[in-house]
């Protein structure tokens, strides 16, 4: 999809980090934007900066985790523009699991990853795609995963990485029965990087739910506003990749009609190297990444 002015996107978690970048970029592109996010003054102040920009811009606030909501959303979206070109299911959170094992992790906790990196996409595909196929016009799936989980899983987050597992293995489905139905949409999956992204998502307990609270002190939100405080008050120098980047990366992505959105990375490929000749060998689990 390389002409994009005066399409409409769709962004879900819009008004922080990846999404945030993203509606902006998109917005520079002639499109008209749909910002979804459960922050309500982050919404706002994303929708007015777009506007007084030109942008042609609406702010719904939406819990992905609610099917009635994300249907709520569409349904605001369609009366708003009357159809929708590049769907971008982005929300995300972080789960506060970092060095804990699987068997100590609530269900409370799982049950919120899941709820919204995973089923909040499942939610994204049924409220737009009936209707974005039955505009037939030209139109992008796109499904925010991660290279953790969604290509290898790091033993320092289990619930993270198995809800971005579950998002690769459900695009890349979508996508092929996008073809195989002979349909003018695609699906891709987007990998935020190549290195651990600048954004608030170690902060998401400050936006969740109450009937997700695990009652285990993970709902306090970190003191750190961005990754790159938090990792530079451990004292830590740690490779960063700003979400400017990751957005541009995207649009360059969904311009090519990439299915794998995934930045060039020495390091990615000879972890998935090795990966992958483990298992056409039935050998042992290589260890990505040593900090269990």
């Amino acid at each position: 999809m390389r002409d994009l002015k005066g399409k409409v996107a769709v962004v879900t978690g819009g008004a922080s980090g990846v999404g945030l970048a993203l509606v902006r970029l998109l917005g520079q592109q002639g499109m008209k934007i749909a910002i979804a996010d459960i922050d309500q003054a982050a919404l706002d102040a994303t929708v007015a900066e777009l506007t007084a920009a030109g942008v042609p811009a609406i702010g719904v606030k939406a819990d992905v985790t609610k099917a009635e909501s994300v249907d709520a959303l569409a349904d605001k979206v369609f009366a708003a523009y009357g159809n929708v070109h590049l769907l971008f299911n982005n929300a995300g959170v972080g789960l506060g699991e970092a060095q804990r094992r699987i068997w100590t992790l609530p269900v409370k906790d799982w049950d919120w990853g899941f709820a919204v990196n995973l089923m909040g996409i499942v939610h994204g595909i049924r409220a737009f795609v009936p209707r974005m196929l039955e505009a037939g016009d030209e139109g992008m799936v796109i499904n925010t995963s991660s290279a953790n989980g969604g290509l290898f899983a790091l033993p320092a987050t289990p619930i993270y990485a198995a809800t971005k597992a579950a998002v690769t293995a459900l695009t890349e489905t979508l996508q092929f029965q996008f073809l195989m139905d002979k349909t003018r949409l695609r699906a891709a999956v987007l990998f935020p990087g190549p290195n651990v992204v600048n954004t608030r998502i170690h902060t998401s307990a400050r936006v969740r739910p109450q009937e997700f609270a695990s009652g285990n002190g993970e709902s306090k939100p970190a003191p750190y506003n961005t990754m790159r405080e938090l990792v530079e008050a451990t004292g830590l120098k740690m490779a960063l990749t700003e979400p400017e980047d990751v957005a541009s990366f995207a649009l360059e992505s969904v311009q090519a009609d990439r299915f794998w959105m995934f930045p060039p990375s020495d390091a990615h490929n000879a972890i998935l190297r090795r990966r992958v000749e483990n298992i056409i060998e039935r050998g042992d689990l290589p260890i990505p990444n040593m900090g269990i």
